[in-house]
């Protein structure tokens, strides 16, 4: 036995609902369109008796202005019949749209929806119902009510066409109003307006604001919702409605009595040009909502462009010849006129009808049809002396306006990476990629965008693309052909130069150490030899002692130069670390420096060294720089002021860089500017100084604090 369970069960009574309620709405549409079309029918006789015996000559109100008729031409039933005529074609064109969708699309319920709104339209439109069913009860009633569920229908359709939902959200409030006020009108019978005594420029303002609500929900829903197929749907509807909708202003305007001589025969054509137009709104819907065989509609808008501006076109300019050729054969039958202006027209007509051609083809699809010319124009561009960049920048703006699209750029390969070498344009939709091909190999791609989203591309902007393509291979092969030249040019200057660098920075590199390091042991050694003369005759053991201090520098000295020569490096920072090294080089410069204070009854020169923490393995090339700028500062304080008292300090901030400090209380001297100065004068290390904290990315500063004395920062980053 099968059992179901409760969600399963709420699933089947509610499809079965579902089931039901669009029977019942087939249902009433099949019965109201065939009550519908069967009153109309019946209502076809008494309407041209009306037409005949009162409308025609006397007029019937707002429905049927009088007429009346031409001296020779046709007689009174003649027009009758013209009219009743007219006005049966005109709906018997939305009953067949409608009888369509309704055999196609039964089970659609936007197809119900559109079979109402049609039925209603047609039927209510023409004068017919309202003149013929003037005082017979129930069909009078019925059409009024007909009338006014054809605004309701309609307004339904533009809010949920295509996909059966309000978009936007607020947009189901404005439908109930719409119906609202089409009830109201319904109930006072038409003159709900008057009734409330409500100005006509409110009237105006509500009619063209709730029209225009219905537009932008169709246009918010196209652009921001819309699928690709629904934006072909919307197209179709949006072709007829604009056909109806300019058609119906510009009949309108014309049946002004100042712009017409009021005669039947010309409301006879003003009638049928206008319902001629209103027909397109039927046709058109029928395309969109039979989805299954939705063909394209942008040749269509394009022939109704070229041919609509050409008619426009043709009759401004017969009726300019005529006018002007009237006045200048001073005739009043205008025949020699109409017959000059006949031949003009003929033989302007075709040049004309294929200019207008190509200006629409072009204002829609931009210069497709014609790649030839394209390739001519670009084919002239790229003759101009320009750099292989400046030719794809050509190529791409080329594509771009000859296709009218709003986005085009060609990637190709650099250095194993896909990369954009030309755009022209925003990208707005979606993206097409088509590869460039030149001699068998893909050079790159070329990147188009949709003209509009979901808008594919016709079989001549293929054949364009693929002509230009073609084309555009070899200008992407010279392209690459030049970068690869300019990288390997590059690449040479750089060697080149570092080469050039690399000699320099090692000659300097050199002079720099040989002056930071053995200069002041030098110094030193000069310093220890003039104190150990002095004592020599004084206090000869004293003497004796310094001299072999003198010979263990002097054998350090040699040491120091040898390891200097070997690797340009100070041995004793492999051998104490930094500031071991440090420490090391402070104990040998205070030692004369006690010396010679105590000869000369000065204050002894007291040298401490404070680094607070234990600081990290540092970089050789750190250690090197730290070093020479510690004991060229130490020098410095030694030979030129008459210091009691220095401090090196070295220790690490809280941003990672390592900061070396120099400070004394001597006598001030002028530090050197920055750049070095002429060869074989002095102040060469404080140059070096500030050049080797430069070298790492750091600085070297020498100022005079406020206290007295001088300080050299140095600050090093040790990332």
């Amino acid at each position: 036995m099968l059992h179901l369970s409760k969600a399963g069960t709420s699933k089947v009574v509610n499809n079965r609902q579902v089931v039901w309620s669009m029977r019942f709405a087939q249902l009433f549409v099949l019965s109201f369109s065939l009550l519908t079309a069967a009153l109309y029918v019946s209502l076809i006789p008494q309407y041209y008796k009306v037409l005949v015996g009162k409308c025609i000559l006397q007029g019937c109100g707002n429905l049927v202005p009088a007429m009346p008729l031409p001296a020779n031409g046709f007689s009174l039933e003649q027009f009758g019949l013209l009219f009743v005529l007219i006005d049966v074609l005109f709906t018997f064109v939305f009953y067949m749209t409608s009888a369509i969708v309704l055999w196609k699309g039964f089970r659609e319920p936007m197809g119900l929806v559109a079979v109402v709104a049609m039925v209603s339209f047609g039927s209510t439109f023409p004068s017919l119902v309202m003149a013929a069913s003037e005082g017979t009860g129930f069909a009078h009633y019925w059409f009024l009510g007909i009338s006014m569920l054809s605004w309701v229908s309609l307004s339904l359709f533009l809010l949920l066409f295509p996909n059966g939902k309000f978009v936007p959200n607020w947009s189901r409030f404005v439908f109930v109003l719409i119906m609202i006020v089409d009830v109201m009108t319904l109930v006072y019978e038409g003159e709900m307006w008057e009734k409330f005594h409500i100005p006509a420029i409110f009237q105006l303002l509500w009619y063209g604001s709730s029209t225009l609500i219905l537009i932008y929900s169709q246009v918010y829903r196209f652009r921001n919702r819309a699928t690709a197929a629904e934006r072909q749907q919307t197209k179709w509807v949006v072709y007829g409605a604009s056909i109806g909708i300019i058609g119906f202003i510009g009949m309108s305007a014309l049946f002004d009595p100042s712009l017409n001589d009021g005669t039947a025969m010309t409301y006879v054509y003003l009638n049928g040009v206008l319902n001629a137009s209103l027909t397109a709104i039927p046709i058109t819907l029928m395309f969109a909502v039979l989805r299954q065989r939705l063909w394209n509609i942008d040749p269509l808008v394009k022939r109704t462009l070229v041919y609509g501006s050409l008619s426009v076109c043709i009759v401004l300019i017969y009726t300019v010849i005529v006018f002007y050729l009237s006045r200048v054969f001073q005739t009043r039958d205008h025949y020699v006129a109409s017959l000059l202006a006949t031949a003009i027209v003929a033989a302007a007509f075709a040049p004309l009808k294929e200019w207008l051609q190509r200006q629409i083809n072009r204002l829609m699809k931009g210069r497709h049809d014609d790649p030839y010319a394209v390739l001519l124009e670009l084919g002239n561009q790229l003759i101009q002396p320009q750099d292989p960049d400046a030719m794809l920048h050509a190529v791409v703006r080329t594509v771009k306006d000859a296709l009218r699209i709003p986005y085009t750029a060609i990637y190709t390969g650099i250095g194993g990476q896909t990369t954009l070498v030309a755009a022209a344009g925003s990208l707005l939709y979606e993206q097409h990629v088509l590869p460039i091909i030149h001699r068998g190999k893909e050079m790159g791609t070329l990147h188009i965008a949709s003209r509009s989203a979901g808008e594919g591309f016709t079989a001549e902007d293929n054949k364009f693309l693929d002509v230009l393509l073609r084309q555009a291979g070899p200008i992407v092969e010279n392209w690459h052909m030049t970068q690869g030249m300019k990288l390997l040019a590059q690449d040479l200057q750089e060697s080149r130069e570092k080469l050039v660098l690399a000699r320099e920075e090692e000659r300097l590199y050199i002079r720099n150490n040989l002056h930071d390091d053995l200069a002041p042991k030098l110094a030193a050694l000069a310093l220890n030899a003039a104190t150990a003369q002095i004592y020599v005759e004084k206090q000869p053991k004293v003497a004796i002692e310094m001299l072999g201090d003198l010979r263990k520098v002097i054998r350090s000295t040699v040491e120091e130069i040898r390891t200097l020569v070997h690797d340009l490096r100070p041995p004793t920072l492999d051998e104490l670390g930094l500031i071991g090294a440090i420490q090391e080089r402070i104990t040998l410069l205070s030692k004369p420096a006690v010396m010679l204070a105590g000869e000369k009854g000065a204050e002894v020169l007291d040298i401490q060294l404070y680094a607070p923490g234990p600081l990290p393995v540092l970089p050789a090339a750190v250690e090197v720089a730290v070093y020479r700028i510690a004991t060229e500062a130490l020098v410095n304080v030694v030979k030129h002021t008459n210091a009691t008292s220095c401090t090196v300090r070295l220790e690490l901030s809280e941003t990672g860089q390592l900061q070396v400090e120099i400070r004394d209380n001597g006598a001030d001297f002028a530090p050197l500017p920055v750049h070095p100065v002429a060869e074989g004068k002095s102040g060469i290390g404080l140059v070096s100084m500030r050049e080797r904290a430069a070298e790492l990315g750091g600085h070297c500063n020498i100022d005079r604090p406020a206290g007295g004395g001088t300080r050299v920062l140095a600050v090093i980053p040790l990332s």
